[in-house]
């Protein structure tokens, strides 16, 4: 498992155990890590919220699933050096990856496409929240989405914290997954990105849901 998920930590790797129907302590599995030598990543430094004058905080807070979606753009390139991006998007309060959109380049009538097939099949969000990119902030998108009763949620530019749920995510995908693999192509690119969201959603446990996956597969075992 720490070969296979080598950025995860001995408490995600003892999480990922449970799953699999191993009763263990947390405390065994560090021993037996530290004993085999394997690294523990680095714990992320604090970061203060924002907050208003008032004391309430400027982001709003998901408090439920469909409460508030946040998507943005992730770039990477293909080995022969040429760019592609990549949509993601993420309900906030579960922590699932709704989807990674694949392409060179992504235009506004992609991200209605991709949003109009989401709503079908996981429902309507009451926000959406994303940067001031053009492809976010298009005429035709904001129509869009107060036509179906979406209200927007903007960040200020230059201020990437305030949309935190989406930018912790691209940056696991970035650590876990871009910073370690070569795609040859773009069509290799999608089948391996595609693989590594599945996993995110149905295997790798999130520390802020008590190490377990934001949608985990019914068919696992789960060991408390």
């Amino acid at each position: 498992m720490a070969s296979e998920y080598g950025r995860y930590g001995y408490r995600w790797i003892t999480a990922l155990l449970r799953a699999e129907g191993w009763w263990v302590n947390h405390k065994r599995v560090e021993r037996i890590w530290r004993q085999e030598g394997l690294k523990v990543p680095a714990k992320q430094p604090k970061r203060r919220r924002l907050w208003l004058g008032d004391g309430s905080c400027i982001r709003l807070r998901p408090t439920h699933r469909n409460h508030v979606w946040s998507y943005d753009f992730v770039m990477d390139r293909t080995a022969e050096g040429r760019a592609f991006r990549m949509l993601t998007i993420v309900d906030e309060f579960t922590r699932e990856c709704l989807a990674i959109d694949i392409s060179r380049k992504v235009t506004s009538e992609d991200v209605l496409e991709r949003l109009s097939d989401l709503f079908v099949r996981k429902g309507v969000p009451d926000h959406i929240r994303s940067h001031n990119g053009s492809e976010f902030t298009a005429t035709r998108v904001r129509e869009w989405l107060g036509r179906v009763g979406v209200k927007t949620l903007s960040i200020e530019p230059g201020s990437p914290w305030e949309n935190g749920y989406i930018e912790s995510f691209n940056g696991k995908l970035r650590d876990e997954l871009l910073a370690r693999e070569v795609f040859d192509s773009l069509l290799e690119a999608k089948v391996l990105i595609e693989r590594w969201r599945k996993a995110y959603n149905t295997v790798r446990p999130h520390s802020s849901l008590g190490y377990r996956p934001p949608a985990p597969d019914s068919r696992r075992p789960c060991v408390e």
